[in-house]
């Protein structure tokens, strides 16, 4: 691959990435809409497994058919790996991004149907082979409402399989059925922004992250000049040391564990460009960013010590904002 390909690779996965860190869809946590759809392609392609994996740093099977972990829809069995001389891990939602055959369905943006994987010189020594006893694979590229192809709809059995036109077009129809899941998570998150935007005028630092690096979604003005500015998507340890120092992480890490608000009062922080320091007060605070999403974003505000008693005017506009991102107003259906 020349220079110019290979740069092109690296932008194209650098913006899959991107998006499926905006869409929620970054991390291995199964969900139930995506296992339905698994189970749906299982069954119209008469093969024992199926994926909804979605293609970033590693693949992530957020939706899962595979019989030999014994799963049932919802939970959190996934695929017993084991790549060469390694013995299979306990039942994993993920994989290395250098193994299997998705990623290339991704990259090549076509269906590929391989009937007999190991007929295939090109295919036939990936480990996913030897891993999961994969002989045949039909893998539809899956495309959000922009046109983005983030990920894969995957059949595949344990023996050779001619794949149909039929079982072909049905898979391309199921990654399409997908692309209203996505258009609603934008609208979601347009929604949120909205919100957002208020939050930044608040006259205190608050931040939003997401997952157990806790990215950094969103950052008020006030958090950047207190703490200083950080890029969006960055690892929050990263974008914020002092903060990280603190112990602040810490409790955020808590807050995302438990699923319940957890305080850390009255911490010292150096200030951001300024030769002085601040005591706050940091309330984590974890919000869903859809009614049925799992748990995974926290929402941190930063209120100095002194103006953060119970009832103070500093911590009731806290709560009020943190309750207004918690409980969205619902929209007009025709707007």
């Amino acid at each position: 691959m020349d220079s110019t390909a290979s740069n092109e690779t690296r932008l194209a996965d650098e913006q899959r990435e991107r998006r499926l860190q905006r869409l929620g869809l970054n991390s291995p946590e199964p969900e139930e809409k995506f296992d339905r759809i698994a189970v749906l392609a299982s069954s119209l392609a008469d093969a024992p497994i199926a994926m909804v994996n979605f293609i970033g740093g590693q693949q992530m099977f957020r939706g899962l058919c595979f019989p030999a972990s014994d799963q049932k829809q919802g939970d959190r069995a996934g695929i017993p790996f084991g790549v060469g001389d390694l013995p299979p891990a306990p039942d994993t939602r993920d994989a290395p991004i250098d193994i299997g055959f998705c990623p290339h369905v991704v990259r090549q943006k076509a269906q590929l149907a391989i009937e007999d994987v190991l007929a295939s010189r090109h295919y036939r020594n990936n480990p996913v082979v030897e891993a999961l006893n994969v002989r045949a694979y039909l893998g539809t590229p899956l495309q959000d409402n922009t046109g983005l192809i983030i990920g894969t709809v995957t059949v595949a059995d344990v023996r050779p399989h001619r794949w149909t036109d039929k079982q072909k077009s049905e898979m391309q129809f199921l990654a399409e059925t997908l692309k209203p899941e996505f258009q609603l998570r934008d609208s979601v998150l347009a929604q949120q922004d909205e919100l957002l935007a208020v939050f930044d005028r608040a006259p205190f630092p608050m931040m939003l992250t997401q997952g157990p690096e806790h990215l950094l979604r969103f950052a008020n003005t006030r958090q950047g000049s207190a703490f200083g500015r950080a890029d969006l998507l960055t690892p929050g340890r990263e974008a914020y040391p002092t903060l990280q120092d603190a112990g602040v992480f810490d409790t955020m890490d808590w807050a995302l564990q438990e699923a319940q608000v957890t305080e850390l009062r009255s911490v010292t922080v150096p200030l951001h460009g300024a030769n002085l320091s601040q005591r706050f007060d940091f309330t984590c605070t974890p919000v869903r960013l859809r009614p049925e999403a799992p748990v995974n974003t926290v929402l941190t505000t930063a209120i100095k010590s002194t103006e953060s008693a119970p009832g103070s005017p500093q911590q009731k506009l806290a709560q009020d904002l943190v309750s207004s991102f918690a409980n969205p107003p619902a929209r007009d259906s025709d707007s």
